[in-house]
């Protein structure tokens, strides 16, 4: 069963920094384009960052280029994505996702999603 669990997020405060983890179950990354996404409350879900399941690929939305940088470690299975220089509107749930298909910041495009994480960013 594909599975897919996100951690690290929490409070902190502007320009401070958090890495999210995306821990994956069932299957392996080798096969698998994984994005990030996030919602804040009232508002829809954005695509964040995206990595191939080559890993050669990547895609940031233009409100987190230079910030966040999305990563992964194919021997402990799981997605990381590093958030530096942290906004108020960055405040939201950050989901991980699993396609099978392309890396893409289109949420339309993802199958399988993890339960998500809080980050909270605030002085």
């Amino acid at each position: 069963q594909l599975q897919l669990v996100e951690s690290g997020g929490g409070l902190v405060q502007p320009g401070g920094s958090l890495r999210l983890s995306c821990a994956a179950s069932g299957f392996t990354l080798d096969y698998y384009a994984i994005g990030w996404f996030r919602q804040a409350p009232g508002k829809e879900r954005e695509g964040v960052s995206c990595i191939s399941a080559s890993g050669g690929f990547t895609n940031y939305a233009d409100s987190v280029k230079g910030r966040f940088t999305i990563s992964r470690d194919i021997a402990v299975n799981t997605v990381y994505l590093q958030m530096n220089s942290l906004k108020p509107e960055d405040t939201a749930v950050y989901y991980c996702a699993a396609s099978d298909g392309w890396c893409t910041i289109a949420a339309v495009e993802y199958d399988y999603w993890g339960q998500g994480t809080q980050v909270t960013v605030s002085s």
